[in-house]
């Protein structure tokens, strides 16, 4: 049988699938794109040609403090090399401004100093004046608008009272606001946790425009537009990675401008496109992204594009830090079933939505059509097998399953990186 490398974890893990069974194996051009630059030097040299922009050194200048805003432990940034790249190019030109690092954790956990010395590296952290953003700390948030959606906009009065706002973060498809990084900084990284409610309404949630790789007449990607307008948001730094998390191309410059450049870079190299399949092998890319069951959803979604009704969607990810959210875990895990979770949640309305309920709200649709395998041997089957999916230790046993399930004439497609890939389905199968 062929023999095939998806990431798991820290590291990859090696499954076997029934060459007669196997109906397609979608990677994306991203995989295999080759650059002669250097990480550092992709970076610099989007700084370099800022689009929309003034330069970095020229918003800095006479500036007595600013605000960079940064992703969370949950995502893989590779913030060792972009920061002090940002730090270096800022102290150049004005070496005694006042600089704060803000963590945009949007409602998830804080990060740990564990997590923050393997994301910025020891030196940084022991270094720089590194905040992390809590949602829900009333007397550290400012409001400054009311959004599209008609939510409040609530965001960290940190970036309401520099002088200068600028963010860095990545690009990649994201499975209801079309594409992560940019405005996403703001909304819902350095948010108010009503502000992020608002904007993951069930409504908002349950459009077909909010969904992966899609921005035009996307609702939640207009209130995040607003949202960084509004907050001066003045430079962002986007890079894309490879399957490998390397920096493969940088975007930089105006917020919105820079963004959409990168989102059509993105487009162009991580889209894959395929027939439905009855068993949909998939993963979350690996660590940080696949440590738990929330995270994993956003993987599930590219299964989803492909999977027939009542087939099976095989989710490889670690979930070695469980559920991911209490409220996530209890809203699913105390339904009688997905179809009366999905028919609860679309009946709530925007000022009434509760915290992680646009997870539970994808995952349950997930779930009312398709079954749900998560292969992992670090996560107690308990949880998965509460939030109505089923637990594998191992591929095979995940294999064997599905196969219970579908029969075992059914057709497989293997997506090896779910979460980076806008999964398009081709309709014309005869």
């Amino acid at each position: 049988m062929p023999v095939f490398s998806v990431p798991y974890y820290k590291g990859i893990m090696e499954i076997e699938l029934p060459e007669k069974n196997l109906k397609g194996v979608l990677i994306s051009k991203a995989a295999d794109y080759k650059t002669n630059l250097r990480e550092k030097e992709i970076v610099e040299r989007a700084l370099d040609n800022p689009i929309g922009s003034k330069s970095l050194e020229e918003l800095v200048k006479d500036k007595k403090n600013m605000v960079i805003i940064t992703s969370d432990h949950t995502r893989p940034v590779p913030s060792k090399i972009t920061i002090p790249i940002l730090l270096t190019r800022i102290r150049r030109v004005n070496p005694n401004i006042d600089i704060k690092i803000l963590i945009a954790a949007g409602l998830h956990r804080p990060t740990t100093k564990e997590e923050m010395v393997e994301k910025f590296g020891e030196t940084l952290v022991k270094n720089e004046n590194i905040i992390c953003h809590k949602a829900k700390d009333k007397d550290n948030l400012l409001k400054i608008g009311i959004l599209p959606s008609g939510g409040e906009l609530w965001i960290n009065k940190l970036a309401v009272e520099t002088e200068l706002l600028i963010s860095e973060g990545f690009i990649e498809p994201h499975f209801f606001a079309g594409f992560s990084g940019g405005r996403k900084s703001i909304l819902p990284g350095i948010s108010g946790a009503e502000t992020i409610m608002a904007n993951h309404c069930s409504e908002f949630i349950n459009s077909e425009n909010s969904r992966t790789g899609k921005l035009f007449n996307n609702p939640i990607h207009g209130d995040m537009l607003y949202a960084a307008k509004a907050s001066k948001l003045a430079f962002i730094l986007n890079v894309a990675l490879d399957k490998d998390k390397k920096i493969i191309s940088a975007f930089a410059g105006d917020s919105e401008f820079a963004h959409n450049k990168g989102c059509e870079f993105v487009s162009k190299f991580y889209g894959v496109s395929g027939t439905k399949s009855d068993i949909v092998v998939t993963t979350n890319g690996g660590y940080p992204l696949d440590q738990n069951v929330y995270q994993a959803v956003k993987g599930m979604t590219a299964g989803e594009s492909l999977c027939r009704d009542g087939g099976v969607i095989i989710m490889i990810a670690s979930c070695c830090d469980g559920h991911g959210g209490e409220s996530f875990y209890r809203n699913v895990a105390d339904a009688k079933n997905p179809k009366e979770l999905l028919s609860k949640i679309l009946k709530v309305s925007k000022k009434d939505t509760v915290p992680d309920q646009w997870e539970f709200q994808i995952l349950a649709r997930i779930l009312n059509k398709h079954k749900v395998i998560i292969v992992t041997d670090m996560c107690y089957p308990k949880i998965i097998e509460d939030m109505h999916m089923y637990h594998a230790r191992d591929f095979k046993r995940a294999l064997e399953l599905a196969f219970e399930i579908v029969g075992k004439d059914a057709e497989i497609t293997l997506i090896p990186d779910g979460v980076s890939s806008i999964v398009e389905a081709i309709h014309n199968e005869g």
